[in-house]
């Protein structure tokens, strides 16, 4: 039988949520309840008192890169347990936003060390290593729930492996003894190629593109023999050298080899626990099933709920502003949920959650978004029945009702893989997702977004399914040199509407003398238009 790690909750939970979660090892056959598949059952030490001693898992005392095959064993509060996952969440995210942004490698790897620093980085050892392992761990449970969950699960935590790793390659000194030990520590069975061998191929490993330049360089160089087909992404790149089936990898380039088992074993494991996830939620239906289906929907963008403010520090996002900064600031998919409902006067159910909790997001208080939405509605209906039928779900998205919880807006994800809109009756959903390629490309031209290159490139990731790269491209359009701007914040644009919009507006701000970083803008009286202070 297979071992498998269940997030299993101990002691008692509290309307405070001050309870402790306590993760074990548990052994159970094939088919047992299993949220993270299978792993080395060797539990992360403890002390008497049941605490986390700060030995790293998985990986050697020298760096941060883990394999995470071990089972964490260590007491978290229901509090630590949401932070540290949404902790290592802005980490994932900030990696699928330079992705969509294909920013140059430098900046990526600066970007990302700047990331990994501010959310998963300890002054205490020992708590920088309980932050990352159970960060990973809980993310691993909430995202093996849907294919395209744990599709992107898998992709984003691959490049982050590979950055700390490659980190580790280059910050080791002339003979990688970071890398070695790493590899010593995680049971890597790799074929050194001895010195004889390696003389005799000396003049075809020294030809090899990006190998070592010098025959003193060559001579440090350990070289190791792997089948070719574990090296396929170096070999595609012709960055080792093979004979008779063997690849002749050095030491540096054993990145590539060590990140493609990572993805086949994390693969595996996120498939096993798929078929079991659902049991598990259900057994801890009242502590941390919740959070775990929530957790690919939690916001983590900047600046939430009050994105926008006002130079008297007042929320901006008022009722007389929403059409202005509908047309300056907001993306395509809540400009199009904001002309519906000028238009219809109305907005279907999901409309009204996307929308809605786009303008919480934004700043917009419960009593302002009331205004606004019963502004628009009382134009085919009486008061009465806006009370009786629509009032009473904005104060549930607002926490006044109902089980008072403080609901978060939609990032991109959520839209895109949500019900799509029927056609003509409701406007929610994501744009590049779901209009047909003669209706987005109408929609662009009347917009007039960019120009008939800018909006052919849009059209062209719609095409080839990278909706997010579309709406980024929107983004870049419509604020040109806005990377330039300071005190732009574009961390999430492409993958939140409410980062979008609170980039706009600080843009907009920039541009008009206003300067970005508070985010301000003032309001001219008789005109509602936002203008820049």
């Amino acid at each position: 039988p297979a071992t498998f790690i269940l997030l299993h909750a101990q002691g008692k939970a509290s309307k405070r949520r001050t309870s402790h979660i306590h993760s074990r090892c548990t052994t159970f056959p094939n088919k047992s309840m299993n949220v993270a598949g299978p792993i080395r059952s060797r539990p992360l030490p403890l002390s008497a008192d049941g605490k986390d001693t700060g030995t790293s898992v998985g990986s050697s005392s020298s760096n941060d890169v883990d394999m995470y095959l071990d089972v964490p064993s260590f007491e978290l509060s229901l509090d630590e347990f949401e932070e540290y996952a949404l902790a290592r969440l802005k980490v994932l995210r900030k990696i699928e936003e330079m992705k969509t942004r294909n920013l140059p490698p430098e900046t990526f790897r600066t970007q990302l060390d700047a990331s990994i620093k501010a959310n998963l980085t300890s002054t205490q050892q020992k708590h920088k290593t309980k932050l990352d392992v159970a960060s990973h761990f809980i993310l691993r449970a909430a995202y093996c729930r849907t294919e395209d969950l744990r599709r992107w699960f898998l992709a984003q935590e691959c490049r982050l492996f590979r950055h700390r790793l490659e980190n580790l390659s280059r910050s080791s000194s002339t003979n990688n003894s970071g890398l070695r030990e790493f590899l010593a520590n995680n049971d890597f069975d790799l074929d050194p190629v001895s010195r004889e061998e390696k003389e005799r191929l000396s003049d075809k490993l020294q030809k090899v593109p990006g190998g070592p330049t010098s025959p003193g360089e060559f001579i440090n160089t350990q070289y190791y023999r792997v089948p070719f087909v574990q090296a396929l992404e170096l070999v595609s790149r012709r960055e080792c050298y093979v004979e008779k089936g063997q690849a002749y990898v050095p030491l540096a380039r054993i990145v590539s080899i060590v990140a493609a088992k990572f993805r086949v074993a994390l693969s595996k494991s996120l498939a096993l626990a798929a078929g079991v996830f659902g049991q598990v939620a259900h057994d801890e239906a009242s502590r941390i099933g919740p959070l775990l289906k929530s957790m690919n929907s939690q916001y983590t963008g900047p600046g939430a709920p009050n994105a926008v403010m006002g130079t008297d520090g007042e929320n901006a996002l008022t009722a007389a502003t929403v059409d202005a900064l509908a047309d300056q600031s907001m993306p395509l998919c809540m400009q199009q949920l904001h002309q519906g409902l000028k238009r219809d006067h109305k907005l279907k159910h999901q409309g009204r959650l996307q929308f809605g909790l786009f303008l919480k997001g934004a700043g917009m208080s419960l009593e302002e978004h009331t205004l606004f939405f019963q502004r628009e509605f009382t134009r085919i209906m009486t008061s009465e029945q806006f009370n009786k039928s629509y009032s009473y779900s904005i104060r549930h998205m607002h926490g006044k009702e109902g089980k008072r919880a403080s609901y978060t807006p939609y990032n991109c994800m959520k839209i895109i893989f949500g019900n799509p809109p029927q056609s003509g009756v409701e406007h929610h959903g994501c744009p590049y997702k779901h209009f047909d390629d003669q209706n987005l490309s109408a929609l662009l031209t009347k917009l007039k977004i960019g120009s008939v290159a800018d909006r052919d490139v849009i059209m062209s990731h719609k095409k080839d399914g990278n909706f997010q790269l579309a709406c980024a491209k929107h983004f870049e359009v419509s604020h040109p040199s806005a990377t330039s701007v300071d005190g732009v914040n574009l961390d999430g644009v492409g993958n939140h509407p409410n980062a979008w919009f609170s980039a706009s507006v600080s843009y907009h701000n920039a541009k008009n003398g206003g300067g970005a970083s508070s985010s301000s803008i003032e309001l001219k009286q008789g005109q509602g238009v936002a203008m820049a202070m």
